[in-house]
């Protein structure tokens, strides 16, 4: 298939990457830590470690998971928000050459419990915050090895004890658990620092990741991620981030910040693995829930490399201090996830003289598919051009590629695109067609510029009268009227046309109507686009990342 899309790539970025040019994720670990010796890997809450540090403790870690019989392939599942012990707990699990099973610290037990079985997962790390609900469930699983760390693991020995009391005293944020025969984290550093990592010879496919995806949709699935899959996009965002990297002022050491959980794709490679790819120093912040709190942080550092979903952008935008961050050395703001609106992203060019490059990926495509060029000066309202040595096709319902413009399903085809899901060869081959591409699931258009238009899941159309509605679209119409804060639009069950529009919405205003809303929308949108129905409410569902659950609200509007 003709690549349309490369003769608009930024200089300097090739069309190719070699996803054969390391042996496994851990070579290029092993790389950074030879590299970028004495430098600082990662912060968190003021303290930090160094890639000396890194590479002492992860090995130290995996040489301890090795001793307690562990397998090659062993799936290890880390259940911890963004804290310094969380790159300790990924690195040593690949280098020991085991599987890392990443599980959201929010889930109930009954999410947790399916996915470690799921996964099959014989050993897990976690934060006691969030141990009660591995208490509950633990028994039904195959989990056998229990490593339990605190908030003050890694923060020093004074800090340490004084945020451990906080958070379990003060703010009384772990609940009381029973798990019989677990260690604590920095026993097991200790104990692995006086043992020896047998290295496994890994390959390309062995398997470096089970990234559970599709929760918010359906059944939650594992997408297996092989190193070769996690190599090839690492480099791919590397090379495609080149633009940015060299923007003027230069600086020695990339910046970065991990707002969004490293438990999610987006996170875990664009600040973890790149961030260690590229000796760069990450800031992990354990709660970007506590906007005040992220942009105290954010405040101390001149960031370069800022990743994010819309509607963090959005509420940071919103709060007050939000001036007082230094922005003059950012080079990159990535938006992912979902979509961003044109209102967050005009003003976000306004209030930091850097455009979001919104990028576009899935769990399955480990994660980037597509993204902006680096090199932009505003917004795009597009998800940019496929990656290199990636095909994007855009195809109807029997899979036969649309002409240029025309909205089909987004479909990806590259070395990033998972193994598969785990243990559900049906599921892969639902989402699989005959030539090797991905059914995303996203309708898209491509523009003859090769440029890719996402319009909405296939699963969140709404159908009013037979005419398709995509919330997107919905949405980003009432995010100008000013005073909403997040929204979001579904098909709502009517007699008359089959469904009708229904808004959410957050207002900061508390006298704003539903007919405020619809009078501004009036005109802007098609008539069967518009919301028969809207409803302010104070707050709307979202993941772990931030993300708006329409299914959530569907099911109880």
């Amino acid at each position: 298939m003709e690549r349309i899309w490369l003769k608009n790539y930024p200089p300097g970025v090739p069309a190719e990457i070699d996803p054969t040019a390391y042996s496994s994720l851990v070579a290029i670990f092993e790389e950074s830590f030879k590299a970028h010796r004495g430098k600082k890997a990662f912060i968190c809450m003021g303290s930090s470690i160094t890639f000396d540090e890194l590479d002492a403790a992860s090995r130290a870690l995996g040489a301890w998971l090795q001793s307690r019989g562990l397998k090659r392939g062993a799936r290890v599942a880390i259940m911890m928000p963004n804290t310094l012990q969380y790159p300790i707990a990924l690195l040593g699990i690949l280098r020991a050459g085991y599987t890392v099973v990443n599980v959201n610290p929010l889930y109930t037990p009954r999410e947790l419990e399916f996915q470690l079985k799921d996964s099959g997962a014989e050993a897990i790390i976690v934060l006691e915050n969030f141990a009660h609900t591995l208490a509950q469930v633990i028994a039904n699983t195959s989990v056998k090895h229990v490593v339990v760390t605190t908030m003050g693991d890694m923060l020093g020995m004074i800090k340490g004890a004084i945020v451990n009391y906080v958070v379990r005293h003060k703010k009384k944020m772990v609940p009381p658990f029973s798990l019989p025969g677990h260690f604590k984290f920095k026993d097991v550093i200790a104990a692995g620092r006086g043992m020896t990592l047998q290295a496994p010879t890994l390959t390309l496919d062995d398997i470096a990741f089970l990234q559970y995806t599709g929760g918010t949709t359906g059944v939650s699935k594992g997408a297996t991620l092989s190193h070769r899959n996690v190599v090839a996009n690492t480099l791919q965002a590397h090379a495609w981030l080149q633009p940015a990297l060299t923007l003027e002022p230069r600086v020695d050491q990339l910046f970065m910040v991990a707002a969004l959980p490293l438990s999610h794709i987006f996170a875990l490679t664009a600040c973890a693995l790149i961030g260690v790819r590229v000796g760069g120093v990450c800031l992990l912040i354990p709660n970007p829930r506590d906007i005040p709190g992220l942009i105290k942080e954010l405040s101390k550092y001149k960031v370069n490399f800022f990743p994010a979903v819309n509607t963090l952008f959005n509420a940071m935008l919103n709060h007050p201090d939000f001036g007082k961050i230094d922005w003059s050395m950012l080079k990159s703001a990535v938006g992912g996830g979902m979509a961003v609106q044109r209102a967050v992203a005009e003003r976000w060019l306004a209030a930091t003289g850097r455009p979001i490059i919104e990028a576009y990926g899935l769990s399955e495509t480990s994660p980037g598919a597509t993204a902006n060029r680096c090199d932009i000066t505003e917004w795009t309202g597009t998800i940019g051009y496929p990656f290199p040595s990636t095909d994007i096709k855009i195809l109807d319902v029997n899979d036969k590629e649309v002409p240029l413009g025309e909205a089909g399903e987004i479909a990806v085809r590259g070395p990033q695109v998972m193994v598969g899901y785990w243990n559900r060869p049906d599921e892969t081959a639902k989402v699989m067609t005959a030539d090797g591409f991905f059914r995303t699931g996203d309708i898209g258009i491509m523009t003859p510029e090769g440029q890719v238009k996402i319009v909405d899941r296939k699963k969140d159309m709404i159908s009013v009268s037979g005419f398709k509605v995509f919330p997107n679209e919905v949405e980003d119409v009432a995010m100008m009227q000013g005073d909403i804060v997040e929204c979001a639009a579904v098909g709502v069950p009517d007699p008359h046309s089959g469904e009708a529009v229904k808004l959410f919405a957050v207002s900061k205003k508390p006298d704003l109507t539903p007919e405020d809303v619809r009078r501004f929308m009036q005109g802007k949108l098609a008539a069967y686009k518009m919301p028969k129905y809207v409803e302010f409410r104070a707050e709307l569902p979202k993941t772990n990342v931030g993300k708006i659950l329409r299914r959530a609200l569907r099911d109880n509007p």
